[in-house]
């Protein structure tokens, strides 16, 4: 590279003055990296010719994410709906001794649901056990409401991810999604028409998209989890009915909680819920035990007349997480083999609580809280759509 490549720059830029980005220097400096600018990377300058070749090796291993970035070119499939895939930014990693880890984080492999009885026979939990989970359930919603925070046009889930991922690493835990099955993020983060298990990605959210983030924290061998479903700026009214629906089905299929209730009855209280707005409930995702295990039993369905077997005790734990669709409830999968769409293009939304089965009912252990990311019917600005929603609902009894 010659001086002239490395000079070039607006007449606008060069009137400003940045700080060198060479190691140990923090000159005034107006010269840019060409390379960075060719593939749309930040901008970074450097404050002479001589600076910038000193740097070169250390600074040019940026490049070839760069180019990654520039070249990416979303799969050529027949896309279900408006929503395509942008470049997946590298796996991050865990590497401070003191963070326990699953059995998973370097093999992707949760060899523990292979061979622990927990993954067929949901366990009945000591209170040591129950007070473990518990602290990884309020983590992970430590962690949720920072992230859903974070929601407004122009932020991508995967900056979103990034800093989650360093939030949940600076309370202690791991985040559980992690290289479990080799998921390459840390969050799930799922746009308008994609259920859920969607991967972080550096496109920028735009006005009026919907978004379910779903978190989960490892924390000194417990897993918790809970997602929600929130609205990028402002959005029309149908999605807005969904998200709130979404949340009033999960509510449905709490109520029923207590010793004895049936898992197969949950999914009834969800497809009832969601009858009245012409919605449907997806069929190939469903609720799970969590604790020692990220995934174990119970299986727990989001719809009516399942096969779902066993029924409620005092000290198990589970996640009830109905995913509820505009549309049609099936769904297909993204070439990735990880992002579930719905099959007709429209919107989907999803809520979930990691729920504890006391002797009298249940607690969520990641209720919400003071800090907790606002609803879109928690906000006065949305005030006549909520009377809007609470009217229908009403009228369709």
């Amino acid at each position: 590279m010659d001086s002239t490549e490395t000079e070039q720059s607006t007449s606008q830029e060069a009137e400003l003055v940045h700080s060198c980005a060479g190691t140990d220097c923090s000159e005034p400096a107006k010269l840019q990296c060409p390379t960075c600018v060719k593939f749309s990377g930040p901008p970074t300058y450097f404050c002479n010719q001589d600076c910038f070749k000193k740097n070169w090796a250390v600074h040019s291993r940026c490049h070839p994410e760069l180019r990654a970035r520039a070249e990416f070119q979303p799969p050529k499939i027949k896309y279900t709906g408006s929503l395509r895939p942008a470049y997946v930014t590298p796996q991050q990693r865990v590497t401070d001794p003191k963070i326990q880890k699953p059995d998973y984080s370097e093999s992707s492999i949760p060899f523990s649901e292979r061979t622990s009885p927990a993954k067929k026979i949901a366990p009945v939990y000591t209170a040591e056990e129950i007070a473990g989970i518990r602290a990884a359930a309020q983590m992970s919603r430590q962690a949720l409401d920072f992230a859903c925070a974070m929601i407004k046009p122009g932020v991508s889930t995967d900056d979103i991810d990034k800093a989650t991922h360093d939030f949940i690493l600076q309370l202690g835990g791991y985040p559980s999604p992690l290289n479990y099955h080799g998921f390459p993020k840390s969050i799930c983060t799922s746009v308008n028409e994609v259920i859920c298990h969607g991967i972080p990605d550096i496109r920028p959210l735009k006005e009026g998209d919907i978004v379910n983030i779903d978190v989960s924290v490892f924390l000194n061998g417990f897993h918790g989890d809970l997602n929600e479903t929130h609205i990028v700026g402002k959005a029309d009214y149908e999605s807005k009915r969904l998200i709130k629906a979404s949340y009033d089905s999960l509510e449905a299929a709490l109520k029923l909680v207590k010793p004895g209730a049936m898992f197969r009855d949950f999914g009834e209280a969800v497809s009832h819920s969601i009858r009245k707005h012409g919605f449907s409930s997806v069929r190939s995702y469903c609720g799970h035990g969590i604790g020692h295990l990220f995934h174990g039993a119970p299986d727990i369905p989001h719809y009516a007349r399942n096969k779902a077997n066993g029924q409620c005790k005092p000290g198990m734990i589970f996640c009830i997480e109905p995913m509820i669709n505009a549309g049609d409830y099936r769904d297909e999968h993204w070439p990735d083999q990880w992002t579930a769409v719905t099959i007709d293009g429209k919107k989907s939304a999803q809520f979930e609580h990691t729920i504890l089965c006391t002797e009298s009912g249940y607690e969520l252990l990641t209720k919400r809280t003071e800090k907790s990311a606002p609803l879109w019917w928690e906000l006065e600005e949305n005030k006549d759509d909520l009377e809007k929603y609470e009217l229908f609902v009403k009228n369709a009894k």
